[in-house]
């Protein structure tokens, strides 16, 4: 069993949790408060930006030019999605260019780009790469399992449509074979390390949709 394959497994709870969550079932049903959906657009586009800085410093430390080359165009993707998608969203849902420009994060995003980051500046590539996979494995995975289950017509069909996409799913396969690759060159410690990464990183998506369903706030 491959690694990638390995910790998916490890994960199987956190996943059903995440497909369970009320966000994504309302989502599918089209019935998601527009302004837990707003929520989510406008944290979202906050942790896309920063995501592409994790994958650009992921592309940075590849050692291979497939590595390179894949991290640098998901960086390059990730900004496209913030730009094309969201700013659709944000018309669609009346989130305006001072509202967007302002926002701040919320306390689930911070936490979640902050562990990128961290992970970028002061742990391994191979903790990198394997932080930084959970966001492209879970979307895809959330999409495909949404998608055929979704209402029709649906406010969010849009959203959907762009994570059950197969190119989508593809660059998802191409990022699960750069981690196995790591994987099978790491040490024992380094193995322990990337699965630690990868769990830590499923768990933050999931506080992300629950922050945006719940429309969560700093408390203080």
């Amino acid at each position: 069993m491959s690694f990638c394959q390995s910790v998916w497994e490890d994960v199987a709870s956190l996943r059903r949790a995440i497909l369970d969550h009320p966000f994504l079932i309302e989502l599918a049903d089209g019935t998601l408060a527009p302004e837990s959906f707003r929520h989510y657009i406008v944290q979202d586009s906050l942790y896309l930006a920063e995501y592409a800085r994790a994958l650009a410093l992921a592309a940075a430390r590849a050692p291979t030019a497939a590595g390179r080359l894949e991290f640098s165009d998901g960086a390059k993707v990730a900004v496209q999605v913030e730009e094309a998608l969201h700013q659709a969203f944000f018309t669609q849902f009346g989130v305006s260019a001072e509202t967007a420009h302002c926002a701040e994060p919320s306390p689930e995003c911070l936490a979640y780009t902050s562990y990128l980051t961290a992970l970028a500046a002061t742990r391994s590539y191979e903790e990198l790469i394997a932080g930084i996979l959970p966001c492209f494995w879970v979307y895809w995975e959330v999409g495909c399992h949404v998608k055929p289950r979704a209402a029709a017509p649906n406010p969010y069909a849009a959203w959907i449509d762009t994570y059950a996409a197969p190119a989508f799913g593809e660059a998802t396969h191409r990022v699960c074979q750069l981690v196995d690759e790591a994987a099978a060159e790491a040490t024992p410690s380094t193995l322990a390390a990337m699965a630690r990464a990868f769990h830590h990183a499923t768990r933050y998506e999931w506080m992300f949709w629950d922050s945006a369903y719940r429309r969560a706030t700093w408390p203080i």
